[in-house]
């Protein structure tokens, strides 16, 4: 049971780390995200990570996400991968990175599997094995251990562990994961796009070390990387057969800020821009999109302009509505219900998808 410190409600759709209801973010937009700033600065120094962005005027920039820091001497960036260092930026680079890997059996759980080529064949020839789910191959799925977000219902929270350690992976050890079973390289995390130079690099060099096969490289993500960076990773999914699936997250800002931390600006912005490149290869589509239907927050209006924006720009883009587990610091909250999960799925198609699906059915109660 959670307590609402704007308007003094308690009840069990509201979290109680962040003690704030869907109805005061919604209409008390400034208060919610000073609450909503304090909690997760909070959150975010006991991983040893800094509270906000950095901002500092003589700091060194960096631009590969929405969060653009400026690093000032001693200071980290907000994913906790770089550091300055008496000037000089320290940590992660285009040739070596903070993650892990594993092989995971196709079709596998995939929030795309419904539509992409390991779970259906989609693009046979060309971009599948077979005509049908690609059972015998495999997904080299990809785990970046830092994020450009800091979800409070985050289901990998334990990468945080490692984002600040010192072990670092090559990318030649990447690369050379790669097997004969090897249909797809899928990046999650955590985010890709903190580390994006360095899986950009792997996976062109897993591609040419794998000459004349299929190896598709696909992308998990909050979206919100820089455009630059955005392009790289849509070349290669392009041209490689994979797909890009853009985890849209709320539509409110405020009410993207209070479950992340983080604006929805370039997040959309970037989706956007990719949407309009769907025509390019309709046959497997090149962006999927998901949201988590988190109790309390994520209603059937929250879906709604979701699925609208999503449809106003292509109707045909997939959409997975994903049930809630309890987790992290919003772990008190209930699953998603078959209730609020039938009224956002009407709510995507009334907004005038064509494709959409509930994932992750065996969550909801």
């Amino acid at each position: 049971m959670g307590f609402c410190h704007l308007c003094q409600q308690s009840s069990a759709l509201i979290a109680a780390d962040l003690g704030l209801c869907l109805a005061c973010i919604r209409n008390q937009p400034e208060e919610s995200r000073k609450i909503a700033a304090g909690v997760h600065g909070r959150i975010r120094r006991k991983w040893g990570l800094p509270a906000r962005a950095s901002t500092s005027a003589t700091g060194i920039g960096c631009d590969l996400c929405v969060n653009r820091c400026r690093i000032g001497d001693g200071e980290w960036g907000y994913c906790g991968l770089r550091r300055n260092v008496s000037g000089k930026l320290k940590g992660v680079t285009a040739s070596r990175g903070k993650l892990s890997w594993y092989h995971d059996p196709l079709p596998t759980n995939c929030v795309g599997d419904w539509v992409c080529p390991g779970g259906t064949g989609c693009g046979y020839p060309d971009y599948a094995y077979t005509d049908g789910p690609e059972y015998g191959y495999q997904n080299l799925a990809v785990f970046p251990h830092a994020c450009t977000f800091n979800c409070l219902y985050c289901q990998n929270c334990h990468f945080r562990n490692r984002t600040l350690d010192d072990h670092y992976e090559t990318v030649e050890n990447l690369a050379g994961a790669v097997s004969k079973q090897t249909a797809c390289i899928c990046h999650f995390g955590g985010d890709p796009s903190p580390q994006l130079p360095f899986l950009l690099k792997a996976s062109r060099m897993a591609r040419a070390n794998n000459p004349d096969r299929i190896l598709r490289i696909c992308w998990e993500t909050n979206g919100a990387m820089s455009k630059h960076q955005l392009e790289k990773m849509a070349a290669h999914a392009l041209e490689s057969g994979g797909c890009i699936k853009f985890d849209l997250k709320a539509w409110d800002e405020t009410l993207h800020l209070a479950l992340t931390g983080v604006t929805n600006r370039q997040t959309l912005a970037n989706f956007e821009w990719l949407a309009q490149q769907a025509d390019l290869r309709p046959d497997p589509p090149q962006l999927i999109s998901s949201t988590l239907m988190v109790p309390g927050y994520i209603d059937g209006r929250e879906i709604s302009r979701i699925a609208g924006f999503i449809a106003g720009l292509n109707p045909d883009i997939p959409y997975t509505l994903l049930g809630f587990h309890p987790d992290y610091h919003m772990a008190d909250l209930s699953p998603t219900s078959r209730k609020q999960a039938r009224e956002c799925l009407d709510a995507a198609r009334q907004a005038g998808l064509q494709r959409v699906k509930v994932g992750n059915m065996h969550l909801l109660w």
